[in-house]
């Protein structure tokens, strides 16, 4: 059954909005940062690695966003442009902003950190003039990741761009991809939250992330309560994540799908939320029952934590059908689904 309704004749699939960054990750890993001296560096940020892993799964992606006026800008609007993201809304800072560092720390297969420089940041000088309606017209969906909500002008170019969005019958997509940085208290991080999830079709977050979201509403509900609240609001799908527990898909039917976790020699403890996303939206996009969709997620989840970087690992659909078929001969069928 398909819950949402793209508009099929638009050039672009997609256009994530906001966060790009660079990062750096740990070659000598398995240690803590202070002792790591050698690293890799990587196109980072949410959004920006949902953009890759949809433009390697062969989706047309567009990307709203600014960045520095320097060598690093001109490595990510490089890299994107490789990747065949067309990159006519990133546009430039002024003032001398900077993208954000991370710097990760891989202390063991599942214990990693991050360090972030986040201050005076590129990403969050995304302006409404910024935001064109007939960029917005030219995408079947944009996806809001909750970061770009966390500061002027940032927060009101985002919001320009969801009320576009719902002017030209644009699906909505709404990553809520807590951090907590930027932020100055958990009531201002609900009140933006709330703002972009009572108008968007598809909502994914983790458990705290929907608690931080209903802290002023309703918060530490049940998921089929939680799911329940936001079809109330128009949405048709919520996905809700459990780390290794798995996640689960409520559809606004009353239906849901869970999944668990393909099995896998981790390398790293982040990553798999965006190639979860990234492969999770594809199969919505091909029309694919919401089960095969989780499941394809969740395949990519796996190759993502097993594997050094994120937006650089992004796997195609063949490596991730292949890696399905090979885990179920091993671990059976069902091996992945709740």
């Amino acid at each position: 059954m398909s819950y949402i309704k793209f508009e099929e004749d638009r050039p672009l699939d997609i256009i994530p909005i906001g966060r790009v960054a660079i990062d750096f990750n740990p070659v000598d890993y398995y240690k803590p940062l202070s002792e790591s001296t050698t690293f890799k560096k990587y196109l980072g940020g949410s959004p920006a690695n949902i953009a890759v892993g949809m433009a390697r799964l062969g989706r047309k992606v567009g990307f709203i966003a600014r960045v520095s006026d320097d060598q690093f800008g001109e490595f990510v609007v490089n890299y994107f442009d490789k990747e065949g993201i067309d990159i006519s809304q990133i546009k430039r800072c002024t003032n001398g902003e900077k993208l954000g560092l991370t710097f990760t720390e891989i202390l063991s297969e599942t214990q990693s950190s991050i360090l972030m420089y986040r201050d005076g940041v590129a990403d969050l000088q995304l302006d409404v003039d910024d935001i064109d309606e007939e960029y917005i017209k030219k995408s079947k969906a944009i996806l809001i990741s909750g970061t770009a909500l966390s500061k002027s002008p940032s927060r009101e170019a985002t919001l320009k761009a969801l009320a576009l969005a719902k002017k030209n019958n644009t699906a909505v997509i709404f990553d809520i991809d807590y951090r907590p940085y930027s932020w100055k208290n958990n009531d201002e991080i609900a009140i933006y939250y709330n703002a972009v999830a009572m108008q968007s079709d598809i909502i994914l977050g983790s458990r705290e992330e929907f608690d931080l979201t209903q802290k002023l509403t309703y918060p530490n509900q049940k998921d089929e309560a939680t799911a329940a609240y936001w079809y109330g609001y128009g949405a048709k799908i919520v996905v809700i994540k459990h780390g290794k527990e798995g996640s689960t898909a409520y559809t606004s039917d009353g239906n849901h799908y869970t999944i668990k976790p393909f099995p896998v020699k981790l390398l790293k403890s982040f990553g798999g939320g965006d190639g979860y996303a990234s492969a999770f939206l594809y199969g919505l996009f091909e029309g694919w029952e919401i089960i095969d969709c989780l499941e394809f997620g969740s395949a990519s989840a796996a190759l993502l934590v097993a594997s050094h970087a994120c937006s650089e690992d992004m796997p195609s659909v063949q490596k991730v059908k292949n890696f399905i078929k090979e885990s179920k001969e091993i671990y059976g069928d069902m091996i992945a689904r709740g």
